[in-house]
Order: C-alpha cells, then structure tokens, then sequence
C-alpha cells in the first residue's frame, strides 16, 4: 500500500525522494522525501521535507544531514525559497539535527515542531 502511494506521488511529479547509498554494498541506507508547497504570495514552489530516514546501523555518519542538504540544494537550485518540516516534540535527536543545519523552530502543536529553513538563491 505504501509503495502504491509513493508510486503514484512519483508519476504525477508530486513528490521528490534522495537515497543515500552504501559505497561498499550499493544497499539504501537511508532517504528523505520532498513535497510541493506552492506559494501565490511569493510565486515560488517551496518544499516540505516529509520523510527523513537512515538505516539504525547508519545513523550518526552524517547521512541524514547529507540527505538533508541535498534536498536543500536540490529546492535552491530549483528557485525554492524555503523548506520546511515538522517533528516530533520528544523527538530530540532530529531536533538537534535540524537545529544544527540552520532550521528555525517556528511554531508548535501537542505533538509536532514545524521548523524552516530560508534558502538564499
């Protein structure tokens, strides 16, 4: 089910998705997803970074931080003005994380941070 929707955002250009690959095994370890967010006041299409991800054994090598840039360059290279995404409110680590690449919390409900990062083109 899940691949059947992530298919479909790929056919109809809805979404954009990075994979991080091991040099050594040529296995995924790792991807991040881009959605549309489509801005009439600032006529640019900005970015929602949805789905941030890195195999267990992975994590903490810097993967998702590449991931994370290169979505970033990708929305610059792209016109964007930004990218945004949210968090868990005890998920800490990504918090640091996002806060360490330059993401701005602003704003929060009971569960999730939004945060955003401007992107200078």
């Amino acid at each position: 089910m899940a691949s059947a929707f992530i298919n479909e955002r790929l056919q109809h250009n809805e979404s954009v998705i990075f994979v991080a690959i091991d040099d050594d095994s040529l296995q995924p370890v790792g991807f991040t997803q881009l959605y549309p967010k489509y801005s009439s006041v600032r006529l640019s299409k900005n970015w929602i970074l949805n789905d941030l991800y890195v195999a267990e054994d992975y994590r903490e090598q810097g993967i998702g931080e590449k991931l994370i840039k290169t979505a970033m360059d990708f929305a610059r290279n792209n016109g964007s003005t930004f990218v945004q995404l949210e968090t868990a409110i005890n998920n800490f680590t990504a918090q640091h994380l996002y806060e360490s690449i330059g993401f701005v919390k602003q704003g929060n409900d009971e569960e999730f941070f939004l945060y955003k990062i401007a992107l200078n083109s």
